[in-house]
């Protein structure tokens, strides 16, 4: 790449720690200097931030180890997840989990943007730590940058600024393609459940299940992973449809003992309590003998009333839900008390309609799941696509027509 040289960070930047004013001081809090965090640069959807959430006095500034970085710089969360990356329109400071650099007159501060968000994995690597990673000021500083002159950086930039608004605008349109498929599919199911239970039963969730099903909390403490121990669902191993015992953790089955009501049988269906609660899923048969910990309840429906698999669909139907929202409590960690749940109530459709029903959802269901495939599989693409330009672009084969062709076949 003619022009081009290899050169360290600490070459063409300044790299500026940041810290955090005593947080029991209010007289540090509240001021004039804007102050980010990396929790708070994770939820943002563009390179550039002007305002913060929080703000800190001249004294907080004076008695602290933060510093103001000047406009257009760019602003790295140095603490997991490593990798966050800001540009700064005002002066500003940051918190002791971010890397302020200050680009001098050799680099282009957007090209040195998009070089690090090229490298974020590498960046991740170079961290260290037991309890969680960091990225030292002096690693960073020898993390070495391919560049060119400053008119061809510009030259980069301005094709990637292009490429990834293009690929910004695919991206929201099938973000909003995947919801309006899962509202859809809400929408759905609801209004068939509702016109079929029509004339059946309602009850509460507690005298809708068998007997030997308590509606009880599982294992608290599940304690560390043991290989070839007894597998053990979380609230995290929920999302898809069946839950199969493959990557569950692996408990002593000594743990589990005081807790044989919580025991599955298999074809269990698996309502979290606790973090995202109101979640759905259904035990492997596979899993008959396993348990759950305590963010998880398994239901077992009284075949005589609710169909298994037409269990799951109620307890994701929005009335369902809409209760569970209801009772639903905390700021920290979410979470429905046994007692609430069990008197969620339920309305199931006549036996007689339950099996043709069943088939009906899944019709749905599987519409659904098939459009949901298909912009999952476009958002990754997308992804990939933008990961793939900033290759070209560091490699030196960057081109408008390249970037063109590549956003235009995915996009």
């Amino acid at each position: 790449m003619a022009g081009w040289e290899s050169v360290s960070i600490e070459d063409i930047c300044d790299v500026v720690n940041g810290g955090t004013p005593k947080t029991g001081v209010p007289e540090y809090w509240g001021g004039r200097h804007r102050w980010i965090t990396p929790a708070e640069m994770g939820k943002r959807s563009t390179p550039y931030v002007d305002e913060t959430e929080r703000t800190i006095t001249d004294q907080g500034l004076q008695n602290s180890s933060a510093r103001t970085l000047p406009p257009y710089s760019v602003i790295l969360s140095s603490r997991a997840p490593i990798g966050h990356l800001v540009i700064n329109t005002e002066p500003m400071a940051t918190n002791q989990g971010c890397k302020g650099l200050i680009p001098r007159s050799r680099i282009d501060y957007k090209f040195l943007y998009h070089y690090l968000a090229s490298i974020v994995e590498l960046l991740n690597d170079l961290g260290t730590g037991a309890t969680f990673k960091e990225l030292s000021g002096g690693k960073l500083k020898e993390v070495l940058v391919p560049l060119p002159p400053l008119p061809e950086q510009r030259r980069i930039v301005a094709i990637l600024d292009e490429a990834f608004e293009a690929i910004a605008t695919a991206k929201a349109n099938a973000e909003k393609n995947l919801l309006n498929a899962r509202e859809w599919a809400t929408g759905q199911l609801s209004s068939t459940l509702r016109t079929a239970s029509e004339g059946g039963r309602s009850d509460t969730l507690e005298a809708l299940v068998l007997p030997d099903c308590t509606l009880s909390y599982g294992i608290v403490q599940p304690g560390d992973d043991m290989p070839d121990g007894l597998p053990v669902v979380r609230p995290v191993d929920l999302g898809e449809r069946m839950v199969y015992a493959n990557g569950l953790k692996r408990i002593d089955p000594v743990l589990a003992r005081s807790y044989a009501r919580t025991t599955l049988k298999g074809n269990d269906l698996l309502l979290c309590v606790r973090g995202t609660t109101g979640t759905v899923g259904m035990a492997d048969p596979a899993l008959a003998g396993a348990n759950v910990t305590r963010g998880i309840v398994p239901v077992r429906f009284d075949p005589r009333i609710i169909n298994q698999t037409l269990g799951y669909y109620l307890l994701r139907s929005e009335s369902v839900q809409e209760q569970i929202r209801a009772k639903t409590y905390g700021t920290a960690l979410m979470q429905i008390n046994i007692g609430d749940l069990r008197k969620i109530v339920v309305a199931c459709p006549p036996m007689d309609k339950q099996s043709g029903l069943v088939e009906r959802l899944d019709t749905i269901q599987e519409t659904a799941d098939q459009l949901i495939e298909i912009y999952r599989h476009k958002l990754a693409a997308l992804g990939e696509l933008k990961m793939a330009l900033l290759h070209h672009a560091f490699s030196g084969a960057l081109t408008a027509r390249l970037s063109d062709i590549q956003v235009a076949e995915v996009a």
